[in-house]
């Protein structure tokens, strides 16, 4: 690694000194101004210039209306690939070309999860139609998760290590120095051993594997690695770019409380869309990449939360801009949330998205890599810098201003304005615009049907299923504000505040 960009490994302004630390932290306090100032001006708009708000607020429903056209085209678009790579014969589409010689090394973190949710995923990897034979699985535990965890993973070994081309068990040391307590170090002590006793022992080419850094409850379909290994060979650069696929949180679907399915549901559908915007797309959950890039950028951070994105945008600086994200429009399914009792789910899905909004923290690391960084071209760094800035301020506050701050000119722009004809008819155009927009509910509806997987023997006899199933989506506007909103003004509050994250949470897996 070059090491004039000392600057790719930073986690957060305290591992600075100097001008640079003062820099980083102001552009850690950016995300959160920008969205606490965003209330700030409606609020005070409201008392003040309560026309004016009003005005604002028809223009950004109208806005978010036509956004929400925009988007759901590119939710269909998407909806009709996927079908259309599902039914695909991947394997077929590769004997044109040549690609024998990858191998896929398929890195498999667990912490305290529990051996059906481990073996499951294993299962699937070898109900695939691509050749075991090049296949390297590394199921990667946890030291502080005790012998319990260890056994799970000799057991496997055991069970299935003759199977595939090589299989592997890392036991990641707990308090290394410089570490936090998360995925991001496991996966990336996982891939050095892997590295040592799998590639270098038998003199495989770093170039020639493809690693896909997987959760530990993913369960591939049996085309997966065929779309994979598709898109990696007839890419003109592999190693300039990420393979992203569409996480399905669907495994346990059919035994997940309703708010639940829709919080599932609704994290796909925007996977999904973004899938037809790969210039917004950043890696997310499960993902692949070539060895020898992940090589070159020292693996996954292991300093911070957001290992999942963090690899990608570490990747952007060091290639000097030159590194993308290639959308597979494939699925791969994990477990929606469940717990034991309806609210340690809610609890647990809070959590979650908590953690999915942390990746707010890329932001500073971005824009100052970008600072530092001289041959990124311009262009470059303003796409990225507002992609990453937008999303995160849209996702804190549009909701909010949606179903909430609407009414604030009413409510404090005082009797002359509550008079006036504007006032009058400002709920009426809002709930109107509003009520149009969530008309793309339906397709919604149907994308979701489509998705899910069989139902349960003890399900199939149990009719009109369809009534709780259509009904759920009338919690999509608590879902948003609940799970969208208020864990993503936690986040960037928290940030704002130098209140790091310290540790990542494991989401637990829970079966009924």
């Amino acid at each position: 690694m070059d090491t004039e960009k000392y600057y790719l490994k930073v986690a957060h302004a305290r591992d600075l000194t100097g001008k640079d630390r003062i820099l980083f932290r102001l552009l850690e306090i950016l995300p959160g101004a920008l969205m606490w100032g965003t209330f700030a001006l409606v609020i005070l708009l409201s008392i003040f210039k309560p026309v004016w708000a009003a005005i604002f607020i028809i223009a950004f429903d109208l806005y978010w209306l036509l956004k929400t056209v925009y988007l759901g085209f590119h939710h269909h678009h998407n909806w009709k690939r996927l079908r259309h790579n599902r039914n695909l014969d991947w394997q077929k589409m590769l004997s044109h070309l040549k690609y024998e010689h990858l191998y896929h090394m398929v890195i498999l973190p667990y912490y305290n999860e529990g051996l059906e949710v481990i073996e499951g995923s294993i299962k699937s990897l070898l109900s695939s139609k691509y050749k075991k034979s090049r296949m390297i699985i590394v199921l990667a535990s946890e030291m502080r998760a005790g012998d319990t965890a260890y056994g799970y993973a000799k057991l496997m070994e055991e069970k299935y290590g003759n199977e595939f081309a090589h299989f592997v068990i890392s036991r990641h040391p707990a308090g290394l120095e410089g570490e936090i307590k998360g995925k991001g170090p496991n996966i990336s002590w996982a891939a050095e051993q892997a590295r040592v006793e799998i590639l270098d022992a038998h003199n495989i080419p770093y170039e020639d594997v493809i690693v896909s850094a997987f959760d530990i409850d993913t369960v591939v379909g049996d085309q997966y690695f065929g779309c994979l290994t598709w898109n990696y060979v007839t890419h003109e650069d592999p190693h300039s770019v990420s393979f992203q696929p569409i996480p399905l949180y669907n495994n346990n679907i059919w035994e997940t409380p309703a708010i639940s399915r829709v919080a599932a549901m609704t994290s796909t559908f925007w996977q999904m869309i973004q899938q037809e915007r790969p210039e917004k797309l950043v890696t997310f959950s499960s993902h692949s990449l070539s060895f020898k890039s992940l090589y070159e950028v020292g693996y996954w951070q292991k300093n911070m939360i957001s290992d999942d994105s963090r690899i990608f945008f570490n990747l952007l600086l060091a290639r000097d801009g030159n590194y993308g994200v290639v959308p597979l429009s494939y699925p791969v399914s994990m477990d929606a949330n469940l717990a034991p009792t309806w609210t340690q789910t809610v609890k647990n899905i809070y959590r979650q998205h908590f953690r999915w909004m942390w990746g707010v923290e890329n932001i500073p690391y971005l824009l100052f890599g970008f600072i530092k960084n001289k041959k990124i071209p311009f262009k470059t760094k303003f796409n990225h810098a507002f992609i990453q800035l937008e999303g995160f301020w849209s996702n804190a506050t549009n909701p909010i201003m949606i179903l909430v701050l609407g009414w604030l000119p009413i409510i404090l722009g005082g009797p002359e304005f509550r008079d006036s004809v504007l006032s009058y008819n400002l709920p009426h155009i809002t709930q109107t615009l509003m009520t149009i927009a969530t008309l793309g509910l339906i397709l919604s509806v149907v994308i979701a049907a489509s998705l899910l997987p069989k139902r349960p023997k003890h399900l199939k006899n149990k009719k009109l299923l369809w009534i709780p199933l259509t009904l759920q989506w009338i919690f999509v506007p608590l879902t948003i504000i609940v799970f969208g909103s208020l864990p993503g003004i936690h986040a960037q509050t928290r940030l704002m505040l130098g209140k790091y994250v310290g540790e990542f949470w494991v989401t637990p897996k829970h079966r009924k």
